[in-house]
């Protein structure tokens, strides 16, 4: 249900009686802000994927390495 322009001007003139801004203080402990700071987090798994990719290539190349070592030492054909 939509507001009223009566309503929105009454509501308007009591948020401004309040002010609840002027109460509003946030986190005082650190533990607080810690947990606050992370109010706005949205993911952020671009650098686990990175790691990941980078670590994978590792392992692929000393599977290479290691395969070819072995084929040199007529281990495998």
């Amino acid at each position: 249900m939509a507001w009223t322009p009566e309503r929105r001007a009454k509501q308007s003139q009591a948020i401004r009686q309040w002010k609840p801004w002027a109460k509003s203080t946030g986190a005082k402990s650190p533990e607080g802000k810690a947990v606050v700071s992370r109010n706005a987090f949205k993911g952020g798994h671009r650098p686990h994927l990175r790691q990941l990719a980078k670590d994978l290539a590792e392992e692929f190349q000393y599977t290479q390495r290691l395969v070819d070592t072995c084929r040199n030492t007529h281990m495998i054909a």
